[in-house]
């Protein structure tokens, strides 16, 4: 499953290039290979029992429910993992980025067996919130009566706000919003710093969790109330799972401030030297220490253990990774967009989707366990095997491809704001979900000729070769 991975980037609308909000999540499994498909649930009227095939969580829903997009696993015989996606309403929710609590949390309120976990969380609350706000507040509350079997990171985001939800222990939760002008790097660690329980607006948590750290005496600090320290790991692995992403995100996006990759003090946001694009969101979650020693792939090691020091966020396990973005200045009808890349991140395209349709391309909605180049999940996965072997061969063109892509898809959104400003609303599900399939159309072409010269040339640069003398 999805446990144990992922990182995440929120950036909040005056710190992005163009006044969006940005929440986006590479998700990474367990194993290289968890098929994951990308479909569109429809909105409907709830009367029905929830029930998880992953842990057995159940809770009746009711209610109308919004229509939304998800990433769900193509295999849910043990869970749904619908994971990240955009409701109607513009709501934007990522769910989950793995976290652990300390051992002396959890003796006092320990996980629940049967909790909301992560496969649940997307279908139980993005259907049913019409702000990000409302989408914190409905988590919260069911994490408070349910519990929950992990700790967790979650994003939601709207036209005006970016919010990160952390569960530690059982039942305990706090929310923080993510300042406009600043951006947070999430990687598998509790991140929240100091909450102002007397700041409404820019902070929520559980109704007992006061009270619980007050009770166990679980505060190490003699004032404030820093979730990270109370309630966080800060051991050696993290050194190396995980502070060493945020260390790199703050470096691309603040690279005046000198910071150590194993420092568990890193701050849980920061104000970018320069505003932050689409694009600068892609390079990071397809990014591996990239210009630096630490490079698995690189060229920069004058020491090659180095480069296998610490935990990469491009990395085998890469499933599909979603830039979920709710432009400012645009019709709501046409604000959100969902960048999708699918397989290896440093390798794959973002696809954007708008996110108002009726329907996803027919071969984003298969990923069966057999290979089968016709389905997205696997065209794109296969580019690792073939590039992986070659990298320093084949990665100054694949990188062109990469660019080639996401120029054409930035030029496709130009385009079809442009007429979607003269459809009538009726019309524009169907027409967003048309160009949809056009844009996706388009750019799994570039990829199967990209497959085809990939592979023609791994053939010819095989290592048993024997050149024919003038008698043969």
């Amino acid at each position: 499953m999805q446990k144990d991975n992922c990182t995440a980037i929120l950036v909040g609308k005056k710190a992005s290039l163009d006044n969006s909000t940005i929440i986006a999540r590479d998700e990474d499994a367990h194993g290289a290979i968890n098929e994951k498909t990308f479909v569109v649930r429809p909105a409907k009227n709830y009367d029905e029992d929830y029930v998880s095939t992953y842990n057995g969580f159940k809770m009746h829903l009711s209610g109308q429910g919004a229509r939304y997009t998800c990433t769900p696993n193509s295999d849910q015989s043990a869970g749904a993992w619908d994971e990240q996606g955009i409701n109607e309403y513009n709501v934007a929710m990522s769910a989950t980025e793995t976290e652990f609590t300390n051992a002396r949390c959890l003796g006092h309120d320990p996980l629940v067996e049967n909790g909301i976990n992560e496969d649940s969380m997307l279908a139980i609350v993005l259907p049913f919130v019409k702000t990000a706000r409302e989408g914190v507040k409905r988590l919260g509350q069911l994490i408070e009566k349910y519990g929950t079997g992990e700790s967790n990171g979650i994003a939601f985001s709207d036209q005006d706000e970016v919010w990160y939800f952390e569960t530690g222990a059982g039942h305990q939760w706090v929310a923080a919003r993510i300042p406009d002008d600043s951006y947070a790097i999430c990687p598998n660690i509790q991140v929240i710093e100091e909450i102002d329980f007397d700041d409404p607006d820019n902070f929520m948590y559980a109704s007992t969790i006061r009270e619980f750290v007050e009770k166990h005496h679980l505060n190490p600090a003699s004032h404030g109330f820093n979730f990270r320290n109370i309630f966080g790991t800060q051991n050696e692995a993290d050194s190396y799972y995980n502070t060493p992403r945020t260390w790199y995100g703050q470096k691309l996006f603040n690279p005046s401030i000198s910071q150590d990759p194993r420092s568990q003090n890193l701050p849980f946001t920061r104000k970018p030297e320069r505003k932050i694009s689409i694009e600068d969101v892609e390079f990071f979650l397809s990014s591996h220490y990239n210009g630096t020693e630490f490079d698995p792939m690189g060229t920069f090691a004058s020491d090659q253990e180095k480069g296998k020091l610490f935990r990469s966020i491009a990395l085998d396990r890469n499933q599909e990774s979603s830039i979920l973005q709710i432009r400012s200045g645009v019709a709501p009808e046409y604000a959100a967009i969902q960048w999708l890349n699918l397989g290896f991140y440093a390798y794959s395209p973002y696809v954007p989707f708008y996110t108002n349709i009726n329907d996803t391309p027919a071969n984003y909605q298969k990923a069966d366990h057999e290979v089968d180049l016709t389905s997205a999940y696997w065209l794109y996965k296969n580019l690792q095997v073939l590039i992986e072997p070659r990298y320093h061969q084949f990665i100054n063109q694949v990188n062109e491809y990469r660019d080639q892509c996401q120029s054409y898809a930035v030029g496709r959104i130009d385009a079809i704001d442009a007429a979607a400003s003269d459809q009538e609303k009726a019309a524009l599900s169907e027409f967003l979900t048309a160009e949809n399939a056009k844009t996706a159309a388009t750019i799994t072409k570039k990829t199967q000729t990209l497959t085809s010269d990939l592979t023609r040339q791994a053939l010819e640069s095989s290592q048993f070769k024997f050149d024919l003398g003038n008698n043969l």
